[in-house]
């Protein structure tokens, strides 16, 4: 198993990929049509709310002391999964 640290910078990398995603989609979804406008807000709001999810997640991790953080992985790798589906759906949908 990696250290506290590790897993938490494994985190901030993915948070950082994805907000730069959602930076993107955002420019993306203001020019588009009003009818895709709306389309890409609800995605984004989706996204936003699995991202503020998983990066309360990694912040629990990072306050927790001693050993206490492996047993938050499960809740924070599942807050994660959430977050990575999300994106998987909206980057599919995004391409289109």
């Amino acid at each position: 198993m990696t250290t506290r640290n590790e897993y938490v910078e494994h985190l901030k990398e993915n948070l950082d990929k994805w907000n730069t995603d959602i930076a993107r989609w955002e420019a993306k979804a203001k020019v588009a049509r009003t009818d895709m406008q709306i389309e890409y807000e609800m995605q984004l709001e989706a996204l936003r709310k699995h991202r503020d999810s998983a990066m309360e997640k990694m912040k629990e991790i990072q306050a927790s002391s001693g050993e206490a953080w492996k047993d938050m992985v499960g809740g924070a790798d599942a807050a994660w999964a959430a977050m990575r589906e999300a994106f998987d759906k909206a980057t599919s949908h995004f391409q289109k």
